[in-house]
This record gives C-alpha cells, structure tokens and sequence, in this order.
C-alpha cells in the first residue's frame, strides 16, 4: 500500500493488518515509518515497510505463505492536493502533483502485474475522489489527476480482466485527514495577496475538516475491494460524495457553475468600472 503512513493509508493498514494480510506499506521517512510500524505492533500485528525517497513506488513481496509468491493486492493511496486557482500554480507544481497521483500510481500497477499474472490473479485498488467527478475551484489540478486516473483505472479493469486481475478505484468524499490540512497550507502559499476566493476557500476546507469523520469508512470499503468475489468497477464513499457526484452528473453546468460560485465566494461577474467601453469580438 502506497501512502500508508497518515489518514486513509493507515486506517487502512490497520485494518488489513488485523485482518491477518501480510501488508507491505510505503514511507516517506524513517520517522514516519516507526510510526506506522508501531502502531500496527500495538494490536499484535506485523508489517513490513519500504522507505521510498519521491514519487516512484515499487514494493515486491517475498511470498512467504501466499501459494504462487509475488504481489497479490496493490493499494495505490498516495497523493497530494496542490491547491490553489489554475493561474497560480506552477508548471513544476502541477507535474509534481501528476508524477505523484497519476504517473506514480500507474507506474507501480505496471511493477506489480507481471507478478499478478504469474500468480493467476490478483486485485489493485486506486483511491480516486468525489473531486474526480465534481471539480471544485482552487483544487482544479487535484480533480484533473483524480479524473484521469479514474479513467485509466477503467481501462486497466478492461484490459487486466483475462488474466484474472480485478482492479477497483474508491472515491471518498470529504473525511478528516492530513489532505485538507495541506490543501490550506497549499492555498496560504499561493496567495498573492488578496486573491479572490483564497479566504473563503481556506475557511471552507478547515470547517469541513473538522466536521467530517474520520477515514475508517474508506477504509473498510478498500477491504470489501479487496476481499468480495465480485469486487465492484467504483466504490463511491461518504455521504457528500454519494449525494454531489450523481447530482452533478444531471444538473446543468450554469447550475454547477452558481454553486461554486456561492460555496467558493468566486464572484460571477467582474466589477463595473466606470469609463470602460465594451469590446465586441
């Protein structure tokens, strides 16, 4: 599991764990990686960890006491918000958010087929989000990588089938996690000073931050991808994300469009200035 250090990633370790799957999880640091190991030694548990240094993830199982060796099951979780509007994040930025949800994630499923195929199957979960579907203001490159990453993982659902392989993404909605956290600190670094819809945006993430659960249900619905004999293409979790996702889908863009504008405080209209002749292309 990719990203198995804080929010869903170790709710999610902790409850395979305890399940009794022999779990390898990723680390960005030694520190974090004590953490973690501690945390599932605490309930009688073991794991075993990769500290990886960037975005390029690759874990390989040893087998031991799996019938065929090699990976079974592939968790891609890591991720990273990069708020901010389209205007002010930069082109590093924005490949550095893509080279960690997407390119990252999709690089590790390429690691680990050849072993799945040798085995005669396997399972791999990508963690999306709602936000795939519902592209929020100051969070546009965050919802295109998600986007993009839901549609590569239909693909490889189709292109994985003959071989055994049964490939699902998630789509959590809002739950409390380090995500939203960074995704103000994000907007806080982006502020030019006195940019529209930053103050707003920054309240919003904080206040849903503290009102939403915390990420067990993600978890437990990774575990049902990973344990159903017929695991489903999307799993879509959390209220909000049930209720925004199937609505945004039916409701017409000039009404999506005044949502945002309201909840992100995103003027519709720019301000009139006197003395100023309109242009007609």
């Amino acid at each position: 599991m990719t990203g198995a250090t804080v929010g869903i990633g170790v709710a999610t370790v902790l409850r395979l764990a305890g399940a009794g799957f022999d779990v390898i999880g990723t680390a960005r640091s030694q520190q974090k990686e004590d953490g973690l190991v501690a945390a599932v030694g605490a309930r009688g548990r073991s794991l075993r960890t990769v500290v990886v240094d960037g975005a390029v993830f690759l874990c390989r199982g040893d087998g031991r006491g799996r019938p065929g060796g090699g990976v079974w099951a592939l968790v891609n979780n890591a991720g990273v918000p990069q708020a901010g509007s389209i205007e002010d994040v930069s082109d590093e930025q924005a490949r550095h958010l893509l080279e960690v949800n997407l390119l990252g994630a999709m690089r590790i499923c390429r690691l680990a087929l050849p072993q799945m195929r040798q085995r005669g199957g396997g399972r791999i979960v990508n963690v999306s989000s709602g936000l795939g579907r519902v592209p929020w203001p100051l969070g546009g490159w965050y919802s295109a990588s998600k986007h993009a990453l839901s549609a590569l993982t239909h693909c490889l659902r189709v292109e994985m089938a003959h071989a055994g392989v049964r490939v699902s993404f998630v789509e959590p909605g809002a739950f409390a996690t380090a995500m939203l956290d960074r995704a103000v600190d994000d907007l806080v670094a982006a502020d030019r000073g006195g940019a529209v819809g930053y103050d707003r945006s920054r309240a919003l993430f904080g206040a849903v931050n503290a009102h939403v659960p915390g990420p067990e249900p993600v978890a437990r619905t990774i575990e049902k991808a990973l344990t159903s004999p017929r695991p489903r293409a999307r799993y879509t979790v959390g209220f909000d994300a049930r209720l925004l996702v199937p609505l945004h889908a039916v409701s017409p863009l000039w009404l999506s469009d005044w949502v945002k504008h309201t909840v992100s405080g995103l003027p519709r209209k720019a301000p009139a200035r006197a003395g100023v002749v309109k242009e007609w292309a």
